[in-house]
């Protein structure tokens, strides 16, 4: 008797036997059942479709600091999720408020305050002879300043508010019976600028454009235009999330406002070391991470979608915040299927 033939005779055999070999009466490769019940995977509240592709990741303008550390690549980039702005002052005190209900005895109150509440006296360490106080004081707790971008924050609080809301928004699908969502997360670097460009190659801002102001003659972003002249844009400091056009993602304030965190280490040799699909640099020994976007205190050079920057991880500033990311699974994966 060939292999074949024996084989035959077996599933044969396994189909009569009303499934023995197999699932069911006839003897079919189903899958396990009690699965996990999975819809397609739907856009989280407060973010926005990032479909995946591929861009010239780098420098679009005059490199003026000849720092040599953002050259350009051309990067693929699979399809997430975004914040379609900033984490609020609000948002943020929902996560605050969250842990000092249901942690506070096992992260300890001295954790919680130093580590995870914003700290405000960034509006008076960040800037000499400067009259910070009125901010220091209202800038997060009065609800004027709800809707504006949580500062204050270092690298590390960030990825701890990134875990609690996974298990905040995945704890409420378990009780529907549906499978949990991947994780929320810091985007990496090469996410940032993919979605900062908003599908637009070699954009030097995420409006698209070189130029600042449009054809009215209003700033498009929240930023510093000259020297000293913070509030021709609209505001001193920062600004309400969303106060200026999105780009063509739907992202708001992906230049000025704010700088945002990034998930990976900064490295001047990134450029020519990471892969060229879906690029990252963790690495824990290394203190400084990745800052994007300019802020209400930059230049317009700090704006541009491809100038990189970087702050220390344990370091909270008065112009840094985040916002969060999370990958697309089964189909979104892939932007050519969608």
């Amino acid at each position: 008797m060939n292999k074949f033939l024996a084989l035959s005779l077996f599933a044969i055999s396994g189909t009569l036997l009303g499934g023995c070999f197999g699932k069911g009466p006839t003897g079919d490769l189903v899958g396990s059942e009690d699965r996990p019940f999975f819809i397609p995977q739907e856009v989280p509240y407060g973010m926005v479709p990032c479909p995946g592709g591929t861009f010239h990741m780098g420098q679009t303008d005059q490199d003026i600091s000849a720092s040599m550390v953002n050259m350009n690549k051309q990067v693929t980039i699979a399809g997430f999720y975004m914040d379609e702005t900033e984490i609020t002052n609000n948002e943020y005190r929902q996560f605050v408020d969250a842990i000092k209900q249901d942690s506070l005895d096992v992260l300890g109150e001295e954790y919680v305050m130093t580590e995870l509440y914003p700290d405000t006296t960034v509006w008076v360490r960040d800037f000499t002879y400067h009259m910070g106080d009125p901010l220091l004081e209202y800038y997060y707790t009065h609800p004027a300043f709800d809707d504006y971008p949580v500062v204050g924050v270092d690298w590390f609080a960030a990825k701890y508010f990134c875990n609690w809301r996974t298990k905040f928004r995945n704890a409420a699908r378990e009780e529907q019976g549906y499978a949990s969502d991947p994780n929320f997360r810091l985007p990496s670097e090469a996410e940032w600028e993919y979605a900062a460009r908003g599908g637009r190659d070699l954009a030097t801002y995420p409006w698209g454009g070189p130029y600042l102001r449009n054809t009215k003659g209003c700033m498009l972003a929240n930023f510093k235009p000259g020297r000293g002249d913070y509030a021709s844009d609209g505001f001193a400091y920062t600004s309400e999330v969303g106060s200026f056009f999105p780009n063509d993602f739907g992202l708001y304030d992906m230049a000025g406002n704010v700088s945002e965190w990034c998930d990976d280490a900064y490295m001047e040799a990134s450029v020519p070391v990471v892969w060229d699909l879906n690029p990252t640099n963790p690495d824990d020994n290394e203190p400084r991470k990745v800052v994007r976007g300019g802020s209400w205190k930059d230049i317009a050079y700090f704006l541009e979608t491809g100038t990189r920057n970087f702050e220390y991880q344990d370091s909270a500033r008065s112009y840094i915040g985040f916002r969060c990311s999370m990958i697309q699974i089964g189909m979104g994966t892939n932007s050519s299927l969608n």
